[in-house]
């Protein structure tokens, strides 16, 4: 039997400075290689192997593959997906335990693709404004976390290519167009709803109801809070059927019973010195906070007791400006990186890029090997895996249902 990192490592996947889409196609081939979704990455995927390795690859893959990797993919499949604007992977552990295979992926952060494939054994293809949908596997969800942008509400509106061209919304829209898939699901900043005083959440309604003839019930803003992680983080779900399933009605998830604070998902050790604040930095935070107090704002940093819920992880300083915790663990005050001043003396400490996984529903064999900058930045643009799959698990219910039917 062939491991999945002895051919990682033929190909030298983890040394390419941005896995492209040869390495796309290669993973993707081997996710797929006894399914007919093969036809779409076989031909790329040995060009890649063999231009590397100087060998054939049908010989090398003779023997069954082991994926040997923290998430493979189930072996009961009832549905497949795509994975749009993928990240790092919430919506695939999501739908992984709802046993789903996903058929695509894509990503065009590098760093991203990097954790992806340490984790899922697959390499996600860049850049979709680039992709062309009919190389695109049929698939029975659409699945994307896809960023806001600004839409164009001038012109004739002669349909969502005229409305939605020029803005990441356009390539789901295309792919759903080309792919028809039974049904999708949405992701996005709570903001959406009111973007552009409401007209970019119209504009998206209108293209899914009437321009692809989806069934698409009023979206949703949920919070992770509600399902088990201690985040106080809401975001906008649009999910939606396609009318040849009959589908007509749709219920998001109600709020669970696992309320969660901090202390359920911080460090059990003792922390590195270096996620301290200098006290430099530390002063820096109190007197920003107070100028805006001094001003009436409720600007500034805020901490987090072990009792209480977190701040929304967002990228950028201001995720963790609003999540400083205080861990009275530490002993040695030494700093070892280079900060203005001494390590403050209060105990004032960032969250770990763990504690962010955790936050977002992320198991503790994920695997971060990705500076702490770029872990912060990926687990604060990734969705929250527990409201992803309580609202996915309704999705997926109501297509077994039509399919009985059927």
């Amino acid at each position: 039997m062939k491991k999945y990192s002895e051919i990682k490592e033929k190909v030298k996947i983890n040394t390419l400075k941005n896995a492209g889409e040869g390495a796309a196609y290669f993973t993707h081939y081997l996710h797929n290689k006894i399914n007919g979704i093969s036809k779409y990455y076989k031909k790329d995927a040995f060009v890649f192997f063999e231009s590397i390795v100087k060998e054939p690859l049908q010989e090398y893959l003779k023997l069954d593959l082991k994926f040997d990797i923290p998430f493979p993919e189930p072996k009961k499949v009832e549905f497949t997906f795509i994975d749009l604007f993928a990240g790092v992977g919430g919506f695939r552990i999501a739908m992984h335990i709802l046993v789903l295979k996903v058929f695509f992926s894509s990503e065009i952060d590098r760093y991203a693709k990097k954790t992806y494939e340490i984790n899922f054994g697959e390499v996600p293809f860049g850049d979709i404004t680039k992709i062309n949908e009919k190389n695109i596997p049929e698939h029975d969800i659409l699945c994307a976390g896809f960023p806001c942008q600004a839409f164009s509400i001038a012109g004739k509106r002669r349909g969502f290519e005229d409305e939605t061209r020029g803005t990441l919304f356009f390539d789901i829209a295309r792919i759903i167009k080309e792919k028809q898939p039974k049904a999708f699901f949405l992701e996005n900043v709570k903001g959406l709803r009111n973007h552009d005083k409401g007209r970019t959440l119209k504009t998206i309604l209108k293209t899914l109801r009437e321009d692809l003839n989806y069934f698409v019930p009023e979206p949703k803003i949920m919070n992770a809070k509600d399902f088990g992680v201690p985040q106080n983080r809401e975001r906008i779900f649009i999910v939606g059927f396609h009318k040849h399933q009959n589908i007509n009605e749709f219920e998001y998830p109600k709020p669970s019973n696992k309320k969660k604070t901090f202390s359920d998902i911080k460090e059990e050790a003792k922390v590195s010195v270096k996620y301290y604040l200098s006290n430099t930095y530390q002063n820096t935070l109190i007197n920003h906070k107070q100028r805006h107090a001094n001003k009436g704002n409720g600007f500034g940093y805020a901490i987090i007791g072990d009792d209480e819920c977190s701040n929304a992880i967002v990228v950028g300083g201001m995720g963790r400006e609003r999540n400083i915790v205080i861990d009275c663990r530490l002993t040695d005050f030494t700093p070892i990186t280079k900060i203005q001043g001494e390590v403050n003396k209060d105990y004032w400490r960032r969250m770990t890029p763990r504690e962010w996984a955790r936050l977002q529903g992320f198991p503790d064999n994920y695997l971060i090997k990705v500076s702490d900058a770029q872990a912060y930045k990926q687990f604060g643009n990734s969705v929250a895996i527990p409201a992803i799959q309580a609202t996915a698990k309704i999705l997926i219910n109501k297509l077994k249902k039509y399919a009985k039917r059927e």
